[in-house]
């Protein structure tokens, strides 16, 4: 029962996200919140409420759920979310060491991971972290784009992106 109620809300929480319907997230957030009475020790219900917030605009509200739910030990592809979802509200809130911490945790437990990478780059400009946060947008940028102009220069870019500071003279 509580697997089926789960599974019905991300649905409609899903739903709800890509329709940006504003009165299906709040039946969604109803439903997670009235799961997560229930359940409050499930990590997974408490990631999803996280989620079901921030789809909602309230980010303020999903930061409890978020940390409860790593706490909780959360892992996986959820724990990646999480990490992600929760950084980047941290950010947009002005919590900026806060996202600092909680992306480079999330660079750490998932080195692959684009999306963790540049929010932690944006979080490191919120933090006057330019050289590091620059270096980051480049390698990225390098690894990921078909576009010949920038790979016929990778080699200089690539120096100049660990090398910000220096010149010839």
């Amino acid at each position: 029962m509580k697997r089926e109620r789960l599974d019905k809300a991300i649905q409609l929480r899903e739903e709800g996200r890509a329709k940006q319907n504003q009165a299906l997230l709040a039946e969604v957030r109803a439903m997670l919140l009235d799961l997560v009475s229930a359940y409050p020790d499930d990590a997974e219900i408490n990631y999803q409420t996280a989620v079901a917030h921030d789809n909602s605009g309230l980010g303020r509200e999903a930061i409890p759920f978020y940390e409860l739910a790593i706490k909780q030990g959360l892992a996986g592809a959820d724990l990646e979310r999480a990490l992600l979802g929760l950084g980047s509200t941290y950010r947009y809130l002005g919590y900026y060491k806060e996202a600092e911490e909680t992306l480079r945790r999330g660079v750490r437990e998932f080195p692959h991971h684009r999306g963790l990478q540049v929010f932690l780059a944006i979080a490191l400009y919120n933090t006057g972290n330019y050289k590091e946060s620059t270096e980051l947008l480049l390698t990225n940028l390098l690894e990921t784009t078909a576009d010949e102009k920038l790979q016929y220069f990778s080699k200089p870019i690539k120096y100049y992106a660990q090398h910000l500071d220096e010149t010839w003279e």
